[in-house]
């Protein structure tokens, strides 16, 4: 069933374009979105219109007719849209754009695994690979038609891009940006050695799910509510900086020894409000809240370490590529990073989802970050600036390692300057 929305499709067609083209996912002339709506009528952005400075009139309404409304022609694929919609009658949604890594997979013929991460194979359902025919072209059309019928939500498209649906435009989008964060993901693996994919058992581990009892809150405090404003303030800083996308990623912080407040399940991470993030107290959470996935290893967390004030969870993709690899993410590049990071822990894959315990006892304000195999980093502060530069220094880390081997041996910092920082800082 689809989900209601109260936006109108030519102000959401044109929000979602505009955060596309922010982040570098396509340029100003390439891709489109569609909408359909139930009578049939299809929203569509117009051809030749840049899409860095579309405006809500430019959005073209087609109607079932063949009529179009609007001061623009509709844009020339409008035909591969048309055609994903008959053969698909759960999709209201199309987008299509050439995003950077994605376009790497089109024109060497490859699919990118999703496996990479269980949310990525969740979210973005069957990818298949469509080869070329001319942009615009009903064959064309009828090749992504048939991969869609076929039961593929992505497609990607050979020496072209890549198109997904959805059953409305928020699920689209989602999958589109998951599908090329697993493909920048993999390309930057790939730099670093042989890159680990989930078997379907171990993906569906990731999808269990216990949910927490709730209780009946009282007003929140003005530190809950200090708390609240300040992780919806970060939430978007990480999301406009790519340390997560906006299907993952969890942040928490402590209001008291007994409660937190954490991220929802399944919220859009790049929109989080104050009043979007769950409380949890004494193992149970807010009535009528889905708290995030993370919730159970956050409260072990809090419970082992009470010199912990926030949590985060994030997949930025440069520590991703470690943490899909074997190679190992030393900190002793540059002070800052050995100071922030320390000596950072791997956990195996599937400790976070059946063993919080276990995940809390291996992170400790000793060892603040751990890359969790194929499924993100997992940062520990005392506050929630604290953890959100962390997270920060630890992308840069791993990008700048992952640039250095291109240039040559990585030549980490010796004990001894180790030591002599451990003794000027009084890191014990």
């Amino acid at each position: 069933m689809r989900k209601e929305s109260f936006i109108h499709p030519r102000d959401e067609i044109m929000r979602t374009m505009d955060r596309i083209y922010r982040y570098r996912m396509t340029t100003t002339s390439g891709g489109n979105i569609s909408l359909r709506e139930e009578d049939g009528a299809i929203w569509i952005t117009p051809a030749g219109v840049d899409k860095g400075n579309l405006r809500r009139e430019d959005i073209v309404c087609v109607r079932p007719d063949g009529s179009v409304e609007g001061r623009h022609r509709p844009s020339s694929e409008l035909p591969f849209h048309r055609k994903i919609y008959e053969a698909r009658s759960d999709l209201h949604a199309i987008v299509h754009a050439h995003a950077v890594a994605l376009v790497a997979f089109s024109i060497t013929r490859q699919v990118p695994n999703t496996l990479l991460f269980h949310q990525a194979w969740r979210v973005c359902g069957q990818v298949a690979f469509v080869p070329y025919a001319l942009p615009g072209s009903d064959e064309l059309g009828e090749r992504i038609a048939r991969a869609f019928a076929a039961g593929a939500d992505c497609a990607v498209l050979e020496n072209h891009g890549v198109v997904v649906g959805g059953r409305d435009l928020q699920q689209a989008f989602q999958r589109f940006e998951t599908l090329e964060f697993v493909a920048k993901t993999i390309i930057k693996a790939r730099l670093l050695g042989e890159v680990r994919y989930l078997d379907r058992s171990a993906a569906e581990l990731g999808e269990r799910v216990t949910p927490l009892d709730e209780f009946e809150r009282e007003p929140p405090t003005n530190r809950e509510k200090e708390l609240r404003r300040e992780l919806a303030e970060f939430m978007r800083r990480g999301y406009q900086q790519r340390l997560f996308i906006s299907t993952a990623g969890s942040f928490s912080a402590r209001v008291d020894e007994d409660s937190f407040i954490i991220t929802p399940f399944e919220a859009d991470r790049h929109a989080l409000r104050a009043e979007d993030f769950v409380l949890i107290r004494g193992g149970k959470c807010e009535a009528g809240k889905r708290p995030s996935r993370a919730s159970r290893n956050h409260q072990a967390i809090y419970a082992r370490h009470p010199e912990v004030g926030a949590i985060l969870n994030a997949s930025p993709v440069n520590a991703m590529a470690f943490g899909v690899t074997d190679a190992p993410l030393d900190s002793r590049t540059i002070p800052e990073s050995y100071l922030l990071l320390r000596d950072i822990a791997r956990i195996p894959y599937g400790v976070q989802f059946v063993r919080p315990d276990d995940l809390a006892a291996r992170v400790s304000a000793r060892s603040p970050v751990a890359l969790l195999e194929n499924d993100g980093a997992l940062v520990l502060g005392r506050s929630i600036l604290e953890a959100f530069d962390r997270l920060e220094v630890l992308e840069s880390t791993a990008e700048s390692l992952i640039n250095g081997r291109l240039l040559g041996a990585i030549a980490p910092m010796s004990d001894e300057t180790i030591e002599e920082l451990k003794r000027r800082f009084a890191l014990a």
